[in-house]
């Protein structure tokens, strides 16, 4: 347990960032609980749309980054819209920004500069406490690796956010049972990390990121690290549960496939955003449909 720890700096569980010091408390009281259990070809898409709610709303984005005196401008004035219930697809050549971008959605980096409102609210006019229960209670993330912790098993896993939200432990267990069995895991509520298939892992991480019933989905591609028959049923689940629970979701893919599936693609080039049509997404950089 605390060799783990030592190795590990900085970790993320469902959003929330903790350093080695929140970490070990985190860990340690958890384990005692559970113990004993471009430019803008068309602006339109960036305007409100009829009927529709917006979760976020970008504008004038920019993240500049710093490196021995040499500044590298990631992106620029970019603007989007992304509404309740659907699901976008952000897609680009590699070094474009994609993870930037979804980093800084999911408000684990700061902008250089521009607004970044979720359900109308500036987050990073908040103090981090605010903005670190914000995350964890709004946000869901999954990432091309699971980032599971080994030492426990995969109820366990699915527990954590709940239980750093302040969560009885009962509640935890039974809101980690709930999501697990809708993605078909009722059979491996035991299993160490080490034990599950790589496609199991993920469907753990996935139902870690959605035990809180987050409003906003963010997928860093998901699909990436895992073989194309696994991968289709992780992108099928994603689909599944977005329908079931209207959370809006945002994922970041060089798959076609899935993103020829998504409500919407988003094309970062040039540090800014473009709404894409399904026949432009290969000039963006995702792969051939197989």
């Amino acid at each position: 347990m605390y060799l783990y720890l030592i190795e590990v700096l900085l970790f993320v569980i469902n959003g929330t960032i903790f350093n080695l010091f929140d970490l070990t408390h985190i860990m340690t009281e958890a384990q005692k609980t559970l113990s004993g259990a471009v430019r803008e070809r068309d602006t339109s898409f960036c305007q409100e749309a009829d009927n529709k709610t917006s979760v976020l709303e970008v504008d004038s984005l920019k993240k500049v980054f710093s490196n021995n005196g040499l500044k590298v401008e990631v992106l620029k004035d970019l603007k989007c819209l992304i509404y309740s219930g659907e699901i976008v697809g952000v897609v680009g050549a590699s070094g474009v920004g994609k993870t930037t971008f979804l980093h800084i959605l999911g408000t684990l980096d700061r902008p250089t500069s521009g607004k970044v409102l979720h359900f109308g609210e500036d987050v990073f006019s908040w103090n981090d406490t605010k903005l670190s229960k914000f995350r964890n209670k709004e946000l869901g993330f999954v990432f091309q690796f699971h980032h599971l912790l080994p030492e426990f098993s995969a109820l366990e896993n699915v527990m954590m956010p709940c239980l750093v939200a302040g969560e009885s432990r009962a509640k935890a267990r039974e809101m980690a049972k709930d999501i697990l069995a809708e993605t078909g895991l009722e059979k491996r509520f035991d299993h160490r990390v080490g034990q599950l298939s790589g496609g199991e892992q993920q469907r753990v991480a996935l139902a870690r990121a959605m035990a809180r019933k987050p409003g906003l989905l963010l997928a860093d591609e998901p699909t990436g690290n895992l073989d194309e028959r696994t991968g289709e049923k992780a992108a099928e689940l994603i689909f599944t549960l977005n329908k079931r629970y209207g959370t809006t979701v945002v994922v970041v893919t060089h798959n076609l496939a899935l993103a020829s599936r998504m409500d919407r693609c988003i094309g970062l080039a040039g540090g800014r955003a473009v709404e894409l049509d399904v026949s432009e997404l290969k000039d963006f950089g995702v792969g051939s449909i197989s």
